[in-house]
C-alpha cells in the first residue's frame, strides 16, 4: 500500500483540505508540522481511550503510536485523539458506577463529534475497559467510515499462595473477610498481587467478552483481540490495523457492510459459547441500533438458547484470556463453531475476506483444554440465557456457565438500591433460600443501570453464592457468578413488575425453560400498580440526569437516540 494515491473528492476531509477556500484550515495543519503531501492524503482518526484511571487503558497510548506508523506507511495521515473511560472495577460498589453505562454513549458521542468536526475519512479505535469497547464500535457504525477496532489487551493473571487469581478473587475476598474467613494480612497481600500488569480484567468478563465480539462481528483483525496487553507484539497488530484501514478506504468497505444481522448473530454466538458477560445482551442491541438493525434482547437470547458452551473460561470455568490466546485465540473458538454450523461464514470482515476465508487456515489444537469442540461441548446450550415471564415481560438475562443448578424458587426480599442490599449482605441480614431483589437501578431509575458485583461477590465470599438468588433491573459485572438475573424489564422506575414486588412474594426462576415469574395474580399486580407512584432520583442535572431523560429500555440496549433508522444523511457520505 505504500505510495498509493487516493482521490479525496468523495472523502469527508475534502471539506477541510481541498480548494482555495480551505487555505485557513490548511494553515492549522502546517502549524502542526504536516507537509503538503500529508494534507493531501486521507485523514485517519486514531481514537484512544487512554487514561490513567486503570490498568485497562494505560497501554493504549503506546499502541496508538504503532497504529499511526501503520497508517503513515500506507499513505495515510493519522490524527490521534483521546476520549474518556469510566473503569468499572474502580467505579464498582458506589455512586461512581452510575457513570459507567452513561460513559458508553459519551464515548460514542465524543468520537463522533471529533470525527465530524475535523472531517476525518476513517477511524481506528483503541479501547480497553468494559464500556469503551461497545462505545467505540457504536461510533464506528454510526459514522460508517472505514474503520478497524483494536482491543488494548487483557491483564496477566496474578498469583496468590501458589494459585492464579484475578480481580474477581479480590471482590470475593471482601465477602470472606467480612465473615472472618480471610485475615487482614491475606486481604492486603491479595490486593497487591491480583493485577500484575497493564490490561483489562483477565477472565471472560465484559471487556474480554466484547473483545471476542469485535473479532466475531468482523471489526477487528483475527487474533488481535486475544493477545494480552503486556505482549509487545501487540504493536504489530496495531500497525497492521493502521495499514488495513487504508485498504478499506480504497475498497470502500464500511462498518455497516460488515455489521449485518448475520454478523450480530455471530457475535451473540461467541458470547454464549465463551460463557461471556450478560452485558453483551445490552451492547449488541446498541451496536445494531447504530446500523439501523432491530436486534433486541430476545433476538440475543434466541441465539444463546441454541449455542453450545465450549470455552472453559472464568468466572464460570478455569482459564483466563491469556490461556485462550495461547491455546489458539478467538479464531480457535470461531473455527469449531463455524465447522459445526453455528456461524455465518459468508460475513465480510475488515480483512476484506469473509469469516470462512479467515478461518480457512486455522487448525484445531489438540494440546489444549481451554476450548472444547462444538461437537463436544461443556454444556449443549449457551453460557448465557434469556428469561421471560410475568416478572419480566420485557425479558431478563442470566449467566449459567459453570452453574450446576439452573432452577430456583424462593421468597422475595426487596431492596430499593444496591447499597441497601449490600448492607444486608455484609451484616448477614438475609436467609438461605431467599431471592434478593434490587430495584430502581435500571437505566432510567438508577439512573445509569449499575452493576452489582460488590454484592454478588460478597455473597460468594460468605459461601452463600448458591444458597440465594438475586434479581435486579440493573446489571451484573462479567465477573458475577451464581444465580444472578439482570436487565429485568420493564424496570421499576417506569412501573415494571419488579417495582411492585413485596417481601415474601414467591419468585420462580427456571433458566432451563427460560422463565422468570412471581406467584402473584394479574389482578393483584394491577391493584399494586394502581397504588404505585414513581420515585425521584438524586440527579436533577448533569450528564447522568441527561442520560435518564432519553434512555430507552434495557431490552433495546439502553439506547439514547434513534440510530441509523432516524438518520437523514450518513456522515461518511457528507
Amino acid at each position: 500500500m505504500n505510495g498509493m494515491t487516493f482521490d479525496k473528492s468523495k472523502l469527508p476531509s475534502r471539506h477541510v483540505t481541498v480548494g482555495p477556500q480551505r487555505a485557513p484550515h490548511r494553515s492549522y495543519y502546517y502549524a502542526m508540522g504536516l507537509t503538503r503531501e500529508q494534507i493531501n492524503q486521507p485523514f485517519v482518526g486514531v481514537a484512544s481511550c487512554w487514561n490513567e484511571a486503570a490498568p485497562c487503558n494505560i497501554s493504549l497510548m503506546r499502541q496508538a503510536q504503532a497504529v499511526k506508523h501503520g497508517v503513515a506507511a500506507a499513505s495515510g495521515t493519522p490524527r490521534e485523539f483521546c476520549t474518556i473511560t469510566v473503569t468499572d472495577g474502580i467505579a464498582m460498589g458506589h455512586e461512581g458506577m452510575k457513570s459507567s453505562l452513561v460513559s458508553r454513549d459519551v464515548i460514542a458521542d465524543s468520537v463522533e463529534l471529533t470525527m465530524r468536526g475535523h472531517g476525518y475519512d476513517a477511524l481506528v479505535g483503541l479501547a480497553g475497559c468494559d464500556k469503551s469497547l461497545p462505545g467505540m464500535m457504536m461510533a464506528m457504525c454510526r459514522l460508517n467510515v472505514p474503520a478497524v477496532f483494536i482491543y488494548g489487551g487483557s491483564i496477566l493473571p496474578g498469583r496468590f499462595k501458589g494459585r492464579p487469581v484475578t480481580v474477581q478473587d479480590v471482590f470475593e475476598a471482601v465477602g470472606m473477610h467480612s465473615v472472618g474467613k480471610m485475615s487482614d494480612a491475606d486481604l492486603e497481600e491479595l490486593e497487591q498481587v491480583a493485577c500484575p500488569s497493564a490490561g483489562s480484567c483477565g477472565a471472560q468478563f465484559t471487556a474480554n467478552t466484547m473483545a471476542t465480539v469485535a473479532e466475531a462481528i468482523g471489526l477487528a483483525l483475527p487474533y488481535s483481540c486475544g493477545a494480552p496487553a503486556p505482549y509487545e507484539f501487540r504493536d504489530q497488530f496495531c500497525a497492521m490495523s493502521g495499514e488495513k484501514v487504508m485498504e478499506l478506504i480504497a475498497k470502500n468497505i464500511r462498518p455497516r457492510d460488515i455489521v449485518t444481522r448475520e454478523a450480530l448473530e455471530n457475535a451473540a454466538t461467541v458470547v454464549a459459547a465463551s460463557g461471556g458477560s450478560t452485558n453483551a445482551g445490552l451492547h449488541l442491541p446498541a451496536i445494531a441500533n447504530e446500523c439501523g438493525i432491530k436486534f433486541d434482547l430476545f433476538d440475543v437470547a434466541e441465539i444463546f438458547k441454541r449455542t453450545p458452551y465450549i470455552a472453559d473460561l472464568k468466572p464460570g470455568g478455569k482459564y483466563v484470556a491469556k490461556d485462550m490466546f495461547e491455546a489458539g485465540g478467538i479464531p480457535l473458538l470461531m473455527k469449531t463453531l463455524l465447522d459445526e454450523g453455528f456461524l455465518h461464514g459468508d460475513c465480510i470482515t475488515v480483512t476484506g475476506r469473509t469469516i470462512a476465508e479467515n478461518m480457512a487456515t486455522v487448525e484445531w489444537n489438540e494440546d489444549q483444554n481451554v476450548v472444547r469442540r462444538a461437537s463436544d461441548p461443556i454444556t449443549p446450550t449457551g453460557g448465557v440465557v434469556g428469561l421471560k415471564g410475568n416478572l419480566a415481560p420485557d425479558g431478563a438475562i442470566v449467566k449459567v456457565a459453570g452453574m450446576a443448578n439452573q432452577q430456583f424458587t424462593g421468597p422475595a426480599r426487596c431492596f430499593d438500591s444496591e447499597e441497601e442490599c449490600f448492607a444486608a449482605v455484609k451484616n448477614r441480614e438475609y436467609k438461605e433460600g431467599e431471592v434478593l431483589v434490587i430495584r430502581y437501578e435500571g437505566p432510567k431509575g438508577g439512573p445509569g443501570m449499575r452493576e452489582m458485583l460488590a454484592t454478588t461477590a460478597a455473597l460468594y465470599g460468605q459461601g452463600m453464592g448458591n444458597a440465594v438468588a438475586l434479581i435486579t433491573d440493573g446489571r451484573f459485572s462479567g465477573a458475577t457468578r451464581g444465580f444472578c438475573i439482570g436487565h429485568v424489564g420493564p424496570e421499576a422506575a417506569v412501573g415494571g413488575p419488579i417495582g411492585l414486588l413485596k417481601d415474601g412474594d414467591i419468585i420462580e426462576i427456571d433458566a432451563v425453560a427460560g422463565i422468570l415469574n412471581v406467584q402473584v395474580s394479574d389482578e393483584e399486580l394491577d391493584k399494586r400498580r394502581a397504588d404505585w407512584t414513581p420515585r425521584g432520583t438524586d440527579y436533577g442535572s448533569g450528564a447522568i440526569w441527561k442520560f435518564a431523560q432519553t434512555v430507552g429500555p434495557a431490552k433495546d440496549g439502553a439506547i439514547t437516540h434513534p440510530g441509523a433508522a432516524g438518520e437523514k444523511t450518513c456522515y461518511a457520505d457528507l
